[in-house]
């Protein structure tokens, strides 16, 4: 049997000590300071230690979530990692290594490769998979970033990636016969990719069409690239904000809503400009839109990170109906509602 409801037991975010100062990046990158702070919207993001992987951060970002919720890892049903795919090793699973290094002991774990939009999309497959089987119980979703090692400063057809930051967050859900309190309710989701993007942004080498050589690393084609920024400029501007909007009210439409219901917005960091446009379509008062100009951008971290923010500040509130909004390289663009307040009742 399935269709039950999901909620949201708890979420947690974990960021690396160190900060890289918007001052630091521009001396780094040669973008002025001002530009960065002003046009990019990045303050600053943390970078991660040279020995912090993202099974690492995600761990942190998960044992922080454990004690706070008082769940114990033996008993999570499954374990979901939605993250960056830049992991600690090539052609490897981080989903196993996490729920090892917590204490879930033998148990589900899932990989899934959605860059940016994880966020939205991990709410889905983990809703799915409770509502599918609710006697899992609770699933564990967790996700980092450490992208800023795949930057190349020097490369200026990489520079819209230079808010790429160093974070991990972690979020519980469960099924309705786990009797676990929530914080929230996981609603509809929608999800469109468009893949004539799908080779505009990537890694050149390190794959199977170029592994990698001593040739590949001195001609530096292990970071990420754009190979013609101002062409993908062009395709994707026209289509980026409507799909954002299809996509949130597909979203809400599945969750009984409309875009004048929307009370919060977590989504990707972006430039502080497309990402005001977007609050403003939306209808979103920019105050109540989170806003990671401390962090960049964390791949598929930004928008859970963005609601665990909101909850632990208060900027969300019980009844309020959450966006989580996102869009990543491939290219896909995704949504998931969530009905914040306590539950189930």
């Amino acid at each position: 049997m399935g269709g039950g409801r999901v909620g949201i037991v708890g979420t947690a975010g974990y960021l690396p000590q160190r900060w890289m100062a918007a001052s630091e990046l521009a001396e780094a990158s040669g973008i002025p300071e001002d530009v960065l702070v002003e046009r990019f919207g990045l303050r600053g993001k943390h970078i991660a230690a040279p020995d912090e992987h993202v099974s690492d951060l995600s761990v942190a970002a998960a044992q922080r979530l454990l004690a706070e919720t008082g769940v114990d890892a033996a008993a999570i049903g499954a374990v979901v990692y939605f993250g960056s795919t830049w992991k600690d090793h090539a052609v490897w699973q981080a989903a196993p290594r996490i729920a090892e290094q917590l204490g879930c002991g033998v148990t589900f774990a899932l990989e899934l490769d959605y860059v940016s939009c994880g966020t939205p999309v991990a709410l889905r497959v983990c809703r799915d998979l409770l509502a599918a089987e609710p006697d899992l119980g609770t699933v564990l979703a967790v996700a980092a970033s450490r992208e800023s090692y795949l930057l190349d400063y020097a490369n200026e057809r990489a520079r819209f990636m230079f808010n790429f930051g160093d974070g991990a967050v972690a979020g519980l859900l469960a099924s309705e016969p786990a009797g676990l309190p929530w914080r929230g309710e996981v609603l509809g989701s929608a999800t469109l990719t468009d893949g004539s993007f799908s080779m505009d942004v990537k890694v050149p080498a390190g794959g199977s069409v170029e592994p990698p050589s001593h040739e590949s690393v001195d001609a530096g084609r292990h970071t990420l690239d754009v190979p013609d920024p101002q062409d993908m400029k062009e395709r994707l501007d026209p289509v980026s904000l409507p799909r954002f909007l299809e996509v949130a009210e597909q979203a809400l439409g599945r969750s009984g809503a409309d875009l004048a219901d929307i009370d919060v917005l977590c989504g990707i960091h972006m430039k502080r400009s497309i990402h005001e446009a977007i609050a403003t379509k939306l209808g979103v008062d920019t105050e109540r839109a989170m806003y990671l100009d401390d962090t960049g951008h964390m791949s598929g971290v930004d928008p859970l990170f963005g609601l665990d923010r909101a909850a632990r500040r208060g900027v969300v509130r019980d009844g309020d109906l959450v966006l989580l909004l996102a869009a990543g390289t491939g290219y896909t663009w995704a949504a998931t509602v969530v009905r914040w307040g306590a539950g189930p009742s």
